[in-house]
């Protein structure tokens, strides 16, 4: 059961969540072990190091060797958490997370870090417009996209009690909260975070804070919208999407993602298969590569700020 925060503030870092997390599942399970390819500063696993320097591995600059090494971790019993930036983490090692991972049935958990416009300075070559689109294609990898730290949270422990490939992207910076403290989900099921009668919009990770201010600027206009955070991507929840989509005027799918292969396409994908007549407005990153910038310039560049959706919303919401 989940309850929406009352503090719509930034909240505590998602990279330190990640490690506290970790901390955690590492006392109450020996058998979790965490990997960072020389990214222990960035991503803050250096105090998995001090706290189990014993089940820490430091690959170095070896991304698709770190995948090799989680999977053979896996096949001795361990249960492998593996972090890099999101573009080394997917494109960079797609055969290895392929083969090594979900062909030979091995655990991998993979934290992605600073999709999209959230790998600001960084530039282009550390931009992931396109992680989630290339895990898709991969049979039976679990796909999410977190929203605040209390979900990333209970992302992180409860990829720890699962077997398979899975995956979750996250800013490594604070993100606004979205959930109570306590909160829990149910991987594979999104969440209805409130209820309209005119539009559904559908959103995912750092976005759904926008999703919900759209919405609310959306209300002051008497436009009515329902509101989805479809935080596990793969697999979809196409139950809770066919309940919401009876009677809408349109769906409007937001995300921090290409607009082709991610959220967007995967809830039109659902609409095709069942054959359904209603419009359907994709906001993310149309065919554009990254650059360099902060992450606030980056997201209004990019139009992905509350406002600069407003406009592209302009002409199809009446």
């Amino acid at each position: 059961m989940f309850t929406l925060a009352e503090n719509k503030e930034v909240g505590k870092e998602l990279r330190a969540t990640v490690v506290d997390a970790l901390k955690d599942v590492m006392v109450e399970n020996e058998k979790v072990v965490a990997l960072d390819a020389d990214l222990g500063g960035a991503s803050k696993w250096t105090d998995l190091a001090k706290s189990n320097p014993d089940r820490f591995i430091n690959v170095g600059i070896a991304e698709a060797n770190m995948v090799g090494v989680a999977a053979g971790l896996s096949l001795t019993g361990y249960v492998p958490f593996i972090h890099t930036f999101g573009p080394f983490a997917t494109r960079r090692v797609l055969d290895q997370v392929f083969l090594s991972g979900a062909y030979s049935k091995n655990t991998i958990n993979i934290f992605g870090s600073d999709p999209g416009f959230a790998a600001g300075h960084n530039g282009g070559t550390h931009t992931t417009w396109e992680d989630v689109a290339l895990l898709r294609s991969i049979p039976e990898v679990v796909i999410c996209d977190a929203a605040d730290e209390v979900q990333m949270d209970w992302i992180i422990k409860v990829f720890s009690e699962m077997d398979g490939v899975h995956y979750v992207r996250g800013n490594r910076k604070g993100v606004r909260n979205v959930y109570a403290p306590g909160s829990t989900f149910e991987i594979g099921k999104g969440n209805l975070l409130q209820e309209g009668s005119d539009y559904l919009i559908v959103a995912a990770g750092q976005l759904v804070s926008e999703a919900l201010e759209v919405a609310e600027k959306l209300a002051e206009k008497g436009i009515s919208c329902d509101v989805i955070d479809m935080f596990t991507i793969k697999p979809l929840d196409e139950e809770l999407l066919l309940k919401h989509l009876e009677g809408k005027k349109g769906v409007i799918t937001v995300e921090n993602h290409s607009t082709t292969g991610g959220l967007g396409s995967a809830v039109a994908e659902v609409i095709a298969d069942n054959g359904i007549a209603v419009p359907l407005k994709r906001i993310g990153v149309d065919n554009r590569f990254g650059q360099v910038g902060t992450p606030d310039f980056l997201q209004e560049e990019f139009g992905l700020t509350t406002e600069k959706m407003l406009e592209q919303l302009a002409g199809f919401v009446k």
